[in-house]
Formats: structure tokens, C-alpha cells, sequence
């Protein structure tokens, strides 16, 4: 499961646009060797036709109809020492046969296409063989067909610039709502302890002669502060994943959870006993679980059941996160992990945004919504990488 993370858009569209543009110019290339192919064989039925003009005392009128009709390319007729005897479809008027623009019409007709060789005897002389040759240019239509390509080429350019500048703004407007919904989490994530703070000052300031007991849970506030901040500073960076025993992680996260929940929030932990290590982010990794969490309890509405499972597979660790709350429509499974998007009237739709971030950008794992229902509840699951 984990290998479908490396399917990004950002790794399929230029693919996918290779493919798009080869298929493109093979047609072209197919096309443009068809037409030239019925070309030839038109030149060549012109080319029989002209033999038996010459040969024939009393030429059918088939023979005038494919001498006049046949042939739409410029074609110049030159006798055994290339001096030009005919031609046809020419672009201007030329009374002088030698005239120099013809010949120099005729050295570009010749790097264009083979010659067609006409073979036939002197009527006069009849043991005498005369060879001509038919030099002829590609069509019209065959030289703008040359640049069908290059034009259809410019407007797939032209629409993937268009793409690319609707993702960009996209991306942009998400960074927007990202950076937004993080200055109301870090207000929010630092208001708790810092209301907790001003409470034991206000005790302090009473309570002059006995305020020991105070300290104690004063450093546990100014503990939060320093773990809120260094969360914080790791999502603008790439932090450093260290070997870290996953089961202890999770207990401290949930054992601090557990002191904090409403007694209506009834949690079933299943999780093996044995240490397995695996390159880890410990307050990420704590975060991650906290805002996935807490998530369930605000769908269940501060009362329900919460099942966490830790699995050990062979490469990977996958957890799996239950809440009894509302659910989640299938078409919003992937919506909900989007910087801003919430079904709180209150949120701001970070936690599982930054939930993704974390475990897919930085642990290189997996988070989807495995299964939900409407009323009865969704699991969240998270894949990590052993190594």
C-alpha cells in the first residue's frame, strides 16, 4: 500500500504528456508517409502516362485525363543531361525553358523526392532508348501538413501552461488557508497553558508562605510551551527521524490524553508489550496521534468509544484509530486531510491536514480513512516504515 504514495500527480502528468505527444507525432509521422506514399504513386501513374503519349501514335483519352488531372505537385521533366524539357504546377509563368529561377526551382524539387524514371525507344530511331526523369515536389497540403504537428504541439503547451497556472493558484490558495489556520492553532495550542500559567501566578501571588506545590505544575505548563513550539518549528523544516521505540512513544502520548478526557470517553487500547524501533519523529509523531484523536471525540461529541490498535507487520507498523462518532461520506475521504476544510462550526481543518503532512511528507508513510459510516463511526489508519 505504501508504494501507491509515489503515484503523485507530479509524477504521472509529465508522463502522461510524454505519452500524449508521442502518440501524437507517430500519427503525423504515419500520416505524412501515407500521403506522400499516394503522392508517388500518382507521379508515377503521371510518368506512364506522358510514355505513352510519346510512344503511342493514338493516345486514349484517359491518357489527357491523367496528364491534366492526376498530378497537383510541381513537376519539372528533364532529358538524360538534366536540361529541363517540361514542366508543370510551377508557381509562376516562365516562357524561357534555361531561365534561371526554373533550375534553381528545380535543385530544391530534387531534395525533396526520388525522381521517376521514364524508359522508352525513339519512334524515328527505334534501336535508340531514351531516358527521362520527372523531378517532383511535395504537395501543398503535404508542406502545411509539416507543421500540423509543431501547431497542435503549441496548444497542448498552451493548455498544460494552463493547467499548471490553475494548480499553481491552487496551490497557492491552500498555502493561504494553510498559513492561516496555523496561526489560529498555534493561538489555540498556546492559550491553554498560558491561561494555566496566569491561574498558579494568581495562586502564587496568594498563597505567599505555602506556594511549593505550585512549581511542580508550573514546569509541567512551561513543558507544553517548549513541546507546542517545537512542533511548530518542525512543520516549516525537515526534521530528523531518529530510531525510536513506537510502543513507548504511543503510550506517553495516550497516557497523557487518558488525564485530560471527559470519564464519558471509554478507550480500548490494544498494543504489543515488546519494543519496535523505527525512524520516528517522537513530538510529531505525538501531535499526530493528539489531532486524530481528538478529532474522533469532537465527532462523537465528547462521549462514545475510541478503539486504538498498533499492529507489527513485517516491513511496516499500521495503527488503526476508531471513534463512534458521525462518520464520514466516502466522497469526503481524502477531502478531509485538505488545509482548511472542517465540518466544525468552530474549526479551522489543520489537525488532519498536518496529521497528513506528518506522516506522508516527513515519515514517507500512509493516512486514510479506512472505513466509515454514517452514525457508527470511522477508522483512521497510519502506516509506517520500519527502515
Amino acid at each position: 500500500m505504501i508504494q501507491r504514495i509515489n503515484l503523485s500527480p507530479k509524477k504521472i502528468w509529465p508522463l502522461i504528456f510524454f505519452i500524449v505527444v508521442t502518440f501524437i507525432l507517430w500519427n503525423t509521422y504515419i500520416l505524412f508517409q501515407t500521403i506522400k506514399n499516394e503522392e508517388r504513386k500518382k507521379i508515377k501513374l503521371w510518368a506512364m502516362a506522358q510514355k505513352e503519349l510519346i510512344e503511342s501514335n493514338n493516345p486514349t483519352n484517359i491518357t489527357f485525363e491523367v496528364l491534366q488531372q492526376v498530378a497537383i505537385n510541381p513537376i519539372i521533366q528533364v532529358d538524360n543531361n538534366d536540361n529541363i524539357i517540361g514542366y508543370k504546377n510551377i508557381d509562376w509563368n516562365l516562357n524561357v525553358k534555361d531561365s534561371l529561377e526554373l533550375y534553381n526551382e528545380l535543385k530544391k524539387i530534387k531534395k525533396e523526392n526520388e525522381p521517376i524514371l521514364i524508359k522508352y525507344k525513339d519512334t524515328v530511331a527505334k534501336s535508340i532508348s531514351i531516358n527521362q526523369k520527372v523531378y517532383y515536389g511535395d504537395s501543398l497540403m503535404l508542406k502545411k501538413l509539416q507543421y500540423y504537428p509543431l501547431a497542435l504541439l503549441l496548444i497542448i503547451l498552451l493548455f498544460a501552461i494552463v493547467i499548471y497556472f490553475i494548480f499553481w493558484t491552487a496551490k497557492i490558495s491552500e498555502q493561504n488557508r494553510l498559513w492561516a489556520a496555523m496561526a489560529k492553532e498555534t493561538a489555540h495550542q498556546i492559550g491553554t497553558p498560558l491561561t494555566s500559567l496566569f491561574g498558579w501566578i494568581t495562586l502564587f501571588k496568594e498563597k505567599k508562605n505555602n506556594s511549593n506545590f505550585l512549581l511542580p505544575e508550573i514546569e509541567k505548563d512551561l513543558e507544553r510551551l517548549k513541546i507546542i513550539t517545537n512542533r511548530f518549528s518542525k512543520i516549516g523544516s525537515s526534521p530528523k527521524l531518529n530510531p525510536t521505540d513506537i510502543i513507548s512513544a504511543t503510550n506517553k502520548t495516550l497516557s497523557y490524553l487518558f488525564k485530560r478526557l471527559s470519564k464519558l470517553i471509554v478507550f480500548n487500547v490494544l498494543i504489543p508489550k515488546k519494543k519496535i524501533m523505527i525512524p520516528l519523529d517522537q513530538e510529531l509523531y505525538s501531535w499526530t496521534l493528539e489531532n486524530i484523536i481528538n478529532n474522533g471525540i469532537d465527532s462523537m461529541k465528547g462521549k462514545g468509544n475510541i478503539e486504538f490498535l498498533l499492529k507489527e507487520e513485517e516491513k511496516t507498523v499500521n495503527i488503526e484509530i476508531t471513534d463512534s462518532g458521525s462518520g464520514i461520506e466516502k466522497k469526503l475521504y481524502d477531502k478531509i486531510f485538505l488545509p482548511g476544510y472542517t465540518s466544525k462550526k468552530t474549526g479551522w481543518g489543520l489537525g488532519l491536514s498536518l496529521a497528513k503532512r506528518i506522516i506522508v511528507d516527513y515519515h514517507k508513510g500512509l493516512i486514510e480513512v479506512k472505513k466509515s459510516h454514517p452514525r457508527k463511526g470511522t477508522t483512521i489508519k497510519i502506516v509506517l516504515r520500519k527502515n
